[in-house]
């Protein structure tokens, strides 16, 4: 595990190099550390954001420097916290699991959510490049979109967009060359090996070719995003009458 500064206020948790030779180990494992770490209720840390292959701590300055005594090692010392916080729940959780299942695997508990799309034409733009990249018919990529097991990987560009990673190869597209200055909320769209849900009205460079009626970012609720990092995904084909009915 490496640990290095991300300004004068962050750090970034590395708990892995690489993503793709083993996303759901790696995923579960940088879970396993943001809840060990968030758990350990650092004097002065304010937001953790877990991502691919690590997590990001992000702190108040000046709330650390009042509860150490020495300010000039203000990172060494949230440093130190992190690396007993997650070494404290390695041997708690190893020792506990094991002690009930002698198989015992880590894994990280999350929710499966199903999010309905319409692949409709009107909503998907770029169906029919995405297929031309694929060698594919239009519908065959629906088909093998939908099928798809995705897992978020992280939330994030804006409020509440899941990248989601299991996307089938065969689907893999490069982003577009000039972005769209508007994408409407709900859209989904495939960017290089990853698929995502646009939450809100925002520019994108992704292919689009579907949208979801649900709404994946809502303020007013708790907790506003739909999903979180280590969901489970699946997708669900629907017609544009159940979209229109379905709208939230």
């Amino acid at each position: 595990m490496e640990i290095v500064p991300l300004g004068d206020s962050a750090l970034i948790v590395r708990v892995r190099d690489q993503f793709e030779d083993a996303p759901e180990e790696t995923l579960d494992e940088v879970l396993r550390t943001f809840q060990r770490i968030r758990n350990a209720a650092i004097p002065g840390v304010i937001e953790l954001a877990p991502a691919y292959t690590s997590v990001s701590v992000f702190f108040d300055p000046i709330t650390v420097t009042k509860a150490i005594e020495a300010p000039d090692k203000l990172f060494d010392w949230v440093v130190k916290r992190i690396r007993a916080a997650v070494a404290a729940g390695d041997l708690s959780a190893v020792a506990s699991a094991k002690a009930d299942d002698p198989g015992w695997t880590a894994r990280s508990p999350s929710r499966t959510i199903e999010i309905p799309v319409c692949y409709d034409s009107e909503f998907a733009p770029d169906l029919d490049h995405v297929a031309e990249h694929a060698k594919i018919s239009p519908i065959d990529v629906v088909d093998l979109h939908r099928t798809g097991e995705y897992r978020a990987a992280c939330i994030g560009f804006v409020p509440g967009f899941p990248f989601l990673s299991g996307l089938a190869r065969k689907l893999a597209t490069p982003r577009r060359d000039v972005p769209r200055k508007e994408i409407p909320p709900g859209s989904v769209g495939i960017g290089g090996a990853q698929t995502g849900i646009y939450p809100l009205r925002s520019p994108g460079g992704w292919n689009l070719i579907g949208r979801t009626p649900l709404k994946l970012f809502d303020p007013t609720t708790d907790p506003p995003a739909l999903l979180r990092a280590g969901d489970h995904v699946r997708f669900r084909a629907i017609t544009r009458e159940e979209f229109e009915a379905t709208q939230t």
